[in-house]
């Protein structure tokens, strides 16, 4: 695939930024990537499924398409030790440390600031670190058809929505609407449902909705409009410190400014709020798993036909 995509209308990739977002303390997975490990590290920094870490296969899986210089890592200072090795040959600007994890909303809202600073008419991608994908060049395919329409519809964030194969009481659920293009798979959104008891999830399977990947794109100005008008106590405190952004006074106030802040969802606290703002694209011919449990981490080694050398032995209690 070509990091220096030029589009129809004239849009370069100079414009194209990704963002991994690595700073989870990966708490109900501790006990796997312990076993694994043999130390306390998030499964981001473990090589689960016996390859690289999943921090590494995410940074593979953008580059198919997005170009490392504008890629950004979200991290958690307390993890330094790990993420160290794996992002030691980027530059400084490319790693927003976080002080701590204060949930998603904080994590992509920071990200997002620096990435503006930068390039105001970035169109920036999300990936989470913690996914099983089953063919990476085919998703980074359906990528690049939602940057292509994060391009076309710049007051939209496109979301990545996979067919269910079962009715998952943990994810979250994405209802399409009415098609946008439909020749892209790309409908709006009616509705979000987070974490569903088992009938519901199976009454949305059967509707046709979608899983949830987290995975999205959009233009750096309408994801921060859209934090601004859904939080918009966050995006003043992160707003206040921009100036320092870029300077030796950064990292003490984002540390003055973790200090305070409490934990905030960016899914339910600024999508579910906003389906107006919102497409979603159906992934076919891809397989996906959100590795946050040990069960779904077993399921993904059986998906994709591997027996790394920490399961070789049998691992009945983590099934």
């Amino acid at each position: 695939m070509n990091q220096h995509h030029d589009d129809q209308n004239g849009k370069t990739a100079s414009n194209e930024w990704a963002v991994i977002l690595a700073g989870g303390d990966g708490t109900r997975l501790k006990s796997l990537t312990r076993h694994i490990a043999g130390d306390e590290r998030p499964k981001q920094f473990c090589s689960v499924l016996g390859r690289g870490t999943l921090l590494e296969e995410t940074q593979s899986r953008a580059a198919l398409e997005l170009a490392p210089e504008r890629t950004l890592y979200v991290v958690n200072r307390a993890h330094e030790n790990f993420y160290t090795q794996t992002l030691s040959n980027q530059a400084a600007e490319n790693l927003v440390v976080q002080p701590s994890n204060r949930g998603t909303a904080p994590a992509i809202l920071y990200s997002l600031l620096r990435i503006a600073v930068r390039d105001p008419k970035a169109v920036v991608t999300f990936f989470p670190s913690d996914h099983y994908i089953s063919d990476n060049e085919k998703f980074m395919t359906q990528i690049r058809t939602a940057i292509d329409t994060a391009y076309q519809r710049s007051d939209l964030v496109v979301l990545l929505g996979l067919e269910p194969e079962s009715p998952e009481v943990e994810y979250g659920w994405i209802e399409p609407g009415r098609p946008i293009r439909r020749q892209a798979k790309i409908f709006g959104v009616r509705r979000f449902w987070e974490k569903p008891n088992k009938m519901l999830a199976q009454v949305l399977q059967l509707r046709g909705c979608l899983w949830n990947s987290f995975v999205m794109v959009a233009s750096v100005q309408t994801l921060l409009e859209i934090i601004e008008s859904a939080i918009p106590d966050l995006y003043r405190s992160f707003a206040n410190i921009l100036p320092h952004f870029g300077s030796a006074a950064e990292g003490t106030a984002i540390n003055d400014l973790y200090a305070r802040l409490s934990e905030v969802n960016f899914s339910h606290q600024v999508l579910a709020l906003k389906p107006e703002r919102l497409a979603v694209l159906k992934v076919t011919g891809v397989r996906w798993n959100d590795l946050g449990e040990p069960k779904r981490v077993m399921a993904s080694l059986d998906m994709a036909g591997v027996r790394p050398r920490w399961a070789e032995a049998g691992v009945p209690q983590f099934a």
